[in-house]
């Protein structure tokens, strides 16, 4: 089965009643944990982007703490995982400024993180690459936060 275009499910949607969109939502979120979060991001976190910031903020913590330090290995999985997990959250707000300050927070988590990053290439490389990424979205955010993320920015740039 191929999957409609978003035009045409606009289109559909405007011939439904509330009550039938109402349903279709609970049963679209019923089927994965990705709709489930967008809609809950949707319903009660959008009014207010800072709480939601800092809730994402408090679990990037959390996972974090929880990083096995045992082997660079276990620590390169998790990295990875939490820059997914942040990236996702960043999705589900759509905002630019809240995609980059959840990596600018993330990327001095993981420069101050314990092993060192500095003695592994991987995670070197891919904190390397999120500074880059970072530089490249700022010019698209409001003139004030430009001048403060790039200064934090510039903290955080590791040669």
């Amino acid at each position: 089965m191929k999957a409609a275009t978003v035009a045409q499910i606009k289109k559909e949607l405007q011939f439904k009643s509330q009550e039938e969109v109402t349903q279709l939502c609970l049963r679209l979120a019923r089927f994965k944990k990705e709709n489930k979060e967008l809609l809950t991001y949707l319903l009660f976190e959008s009014d207010s982007e800072e709480g939601y910031v800092q809730a994402v903020k408090e679990e990037v913590d959390t996972m974090f703490a929880e990083i096995n330090v045992n082997s660079y290995f276990y620590i390169k999985k998790s990295v990875r995982k939490i820059l997914r997990t942040l990236k996702k959250y960043a999705r589900y707000s759509g905002d630019k400024a809240t995609e980059v300050e959840l990596l600018l927070y993330f990327c001095e988590k993981l420069k101050s993180f314990r092993p060192s990053i500095q003695r592994n290439t991987t995670l070197k490389n891919l904190y390397n690459r999120q500074l880059d990424y970072i530089e490249k979205k700022i010019p698209a955010l409001h003139e004030d936060l430009q001048h403060d993320y790039s200064m934090i920015l510039e903290e955080l740039h590791v040669k």
